[in-house]
Parts: C-alpha cells; structure tokens; sequence
C-alpha cells in the first residue's frame, strides 16, 4: 500500500510515516519505481507506536521498546534489557498522574471559592 493510505488505515500523517522511516522505526519495501511499498506489518508496527506513544513514550524509548514486540499479537513482551526502562516509563506516569491530581484539587479548591463569593455576594 502507498504512504497515503497507510496514513489513512493508521490516522498518523505522511509526514510523520516519514519520520518513522528516517528514524528507523519503519523500513518499507521500495517498488521497482522507488516508491514505499507498506504492508500490514508495518500498518501493525505503526499501531505499536502509537499505543506506546499514547502510554507516554517518547519516540527514543519506542525504538528501544519495539523490538520487544511479538509479532503474531498486538501485545508486548519486555526484554529483560529493557525492564529498566519500563520501570523508569511507569514512574513518569505515576508522577504525571500526581501532579494532576495536585492540579484537579487546586482548581476544585478555587472553584469552591469562587462559588463561595458568589453566595455571599
């Protein structure tokens, strides 16, 4: 398949397919006219990033963590090499998550003042 359909198949622009490639993330098969030449591995390998990236990895640690990947299914199975990693990926969440918890409470605490002046006013 060409470049823009797998762009459409996956939601992920060309231009980004394109950066993919220079980073080595994707290595399509060239036509005889030196056209890319995507199939489904590299639609399923496009969908692997884009869950990573959605889990909060940068495209760095994805190209460490793809190779990780079963081939057969969706899913992953870690390398023992790369546990630190994952490790180090779920702490960024955890902490991510606090600082929006921190976030939520404060805006809960100014809109309960606001609300406050509001009834006195």
């Amino acid at each position: 398949m060409k470049i823009g359909a797998l762009a459409k198949e996956t939601g992920v622009s060309v231009r980004m397919l394109r950066y993919y490639e220079a980073e080595g993330l994707l290595a399509p098969a060239r036509t005889s006219g030196g056209y890319r030449d995507y199939g489904s591995a590299d639609r399923d390998t496009v969908e692997r990033i884009k869950m990573l990236g959605a889990s909060g990895m940068t495209l760095p640690v994805i190209q460490k963590f793809l190779p990780c990947a079963l081939d057969t299914r969706g899913e992953f199975e870690p390398c023992d090499e790369l546990t630190d990693i994952l490790k180090e990926q779920m702490a960024l969440v955890a902490d991510k998550i606090l600082r929006l918890q921190e976030s939520h409470a404060l805006l809960c605490e100014l809109h309960a003042k606001v609300d406050n002046r509001s009834l006195d006013g």
